[in-house]
């Protein structure tokens, strides 16, 4: 008897996610570093793949059973194509559930973090392009299109890095696809460690008010799990089980999302095949994914929503954990099949790179945050940090130990600052065009047009909120 491979896959990440939860609340070090579930479950799963414990047993006299891992073929898949659908219902569902804000409100309350955000990734993209006109492509053979890989695995994360394999593998570079995932995966790790040494030196030099120490969590807070008298709801029911599911009217909602993305893409993908694609043979819609556009489907599906229907159907807390689930499946699943033979073949620079992308961080919180959000720098820099390491989650778990009530602007701002934020960078549109342009362009080209948008940023962050706030910034 055969099982169906989908559910067979579903019940190994299951069993990975089991397992990494046991690590988590079992070890220490995961918990003193705030370690997600996800990305233990994804190292245990990566061990276990034919990319490691298949090359064991391919050396191993008697071994040759473990060849292909402990995942039948037809399993491992499925995982591949698994991060593509997680990553669009995470961005289908990104700007659902809350009433959009016009751009005043957005750069009253976000523009300083706004201003932040976007010249770090533009700064990636600069670091990462200079990178491979001068060292990736002469010295070691990397096609110029590994100059967006700081950004993709950096800005835009583990998600964006997975679910642009198709991407990668339509421009001949598939080995790109596992390097991106690599530095997200290094990122994240980096993000934490380094974040949590950050928060602990802020705190004891008294730049936060108010700050929770790692040292002060419960015990059960520590392993991961709420006090037992805190209880937290999931979402809130929207409709009567009799009519329809509250869980149910969400998904539809995010798969409405999708499919006006769809559409978008299509319609785009027509545009361009009609016109600018054949006059001057230029493709790069055809090699843009979907996530984006599902993106901007949520937010056209948002808005109607709040224009024609006067119910309260969707509810973001219930989104919430939808978004959660996808992600938590989508790192398993990405980083399970993460090709090591491929970062191994290009170490050298994926370890270049990586550096880099670490080292621009890290500048930039400490030189930067400070002048561009002077007031709650901390508070709102560390947040960003976490975020432009490879996860929002890494940013979000910074936040809550050195703001648990969320009682100063950072996390206000972050959400609004998403708004003019994701649909660009941060594995947005440009995120998703980044390398076609570049295989259509050239480096240079690319070069010009994200350094002047990271110099503009950079201005607008120094010159205009830097000086805004500084009166009111905290010392």
């Amino acid at each position: 008897m055969e099982f169906n491979s989908v559910l067979l896959a579903f019940v190994f990440i299951a069993v990975l996610l089991a397992a990494g939860m046991l690590l988590r609340m079992t070890i220490p070090f995961f918990q003193k570093y705030f370690i997600p579930t996800s990305l233990i479950a994804g190292l245990i799963g990566m061990l276990m793949s034919k990319e490691a414990l298949g090359k064991l047993g391919s050396i191993i006299p008697g071994a040759d059973f473990l060849e292909n891992g402990v995942y039948p073929e037809k399993v491992y898949d499925v995982m591949l194509s698994i991060p593509e659908v997680a990553i669009t219902i995470i961005f289908a569902s990104l700007f659902l559930g809350k009433k959009i804000p016009g751009i005043k409100k957005i750069w009253k309350i976000a523009g300083p973090q706004v201003a932040y955000g976007q010249t770090v990734s533009w700064g990636q993209y600069v670091v990462g392009i200079l990178l491979a006109i001068f060292i990736l492509n002469p010295v070691f053979g990397l096609p110029p299109m590994a100059g967006a890989l700081i950004e993709i695995g950096f800005e835009g994360g583990p998600g964006t890095a997975a679910g642009m394999r198709g991407t990668f593998d339509a421009l001949d570079f598939s080995e790109g696809a596992s390097i991106a995932l690599g530095l997200a995966t290094v990122g994240i790790l980096t993000g934490v460690i380094t974040g949590i040494i950050i928060v602990n030196w802020g705190i004891r030099k008294g730049m936060t008010k108010e700050a929770k120490k790692a040292s002060e969590l419960s015990h059960r807070e520590q392993k991961g799990l709420y006090p037992k008298d805190e209880e937290k709801s999931a979402g809130e029911l929207s409709t009567r089980s009799e009519s329809i599911e509250s869980l149910t009217v969400n998904f539809l909602f995010i798969f409405v999302a999708v499919g006006a993305g769809m559409v978008l893409l299509k319609g785009l993908l027509f545009l361009e095949n009609t016109t600018w694609g054949p006059a001057y043979d230029i493709e790069i819609i055809k090699h843009v994914p979907l996530f984006p556009m599902a993106l901007l489907g949520g937010v056209a599906t948002q808005l109607l929503y709040d224009r024609f229907i006067p119910f309260k159907l969707i509810d973001k807390k219930m989104l919430g954990r939808i978004e959660g689930f996808a992600l938590d499946v989508l790192i398993v699943a990405s980083i399970t099949t993460l090709s090591i033979s491929a970062i191994s073949e290009h170490i050298l620079p994926f370890l270049i790179l990586a550096g880099a992308g670490i080292a621009l961080n890290l500048a930039a919180f400490f030189f930067l945050a400070k002048r561009v959000m002077p007031e709650y720098w901390l508070e709102r820099g560390i947040l960003q940090y976490g975020q432009s390491m490879g996860m929002t989650t890494t940013g979000l778990l910074l936040l809550q130990i050195v703001d648990p009530e969320k009682e100063t602007p950072a996390l206000e701002g972050f959400g609004y600052k998403q708004i003019l934020f994701e649909p660009i960078v941060g594995g947005g549109l440009f995120t998703a065009a980044s390398m076609p342009l570049i295989a259509q362009f050239g480096p240079i080209p690319v070069l010009i047009g994200t350094g002047t948008l990271f110099v503009v940023w950079l201005s607008i962050g120094l010159f205009y909120f830097g000086k805004k706030n500084k009166e009111g910034a905290q010392s």
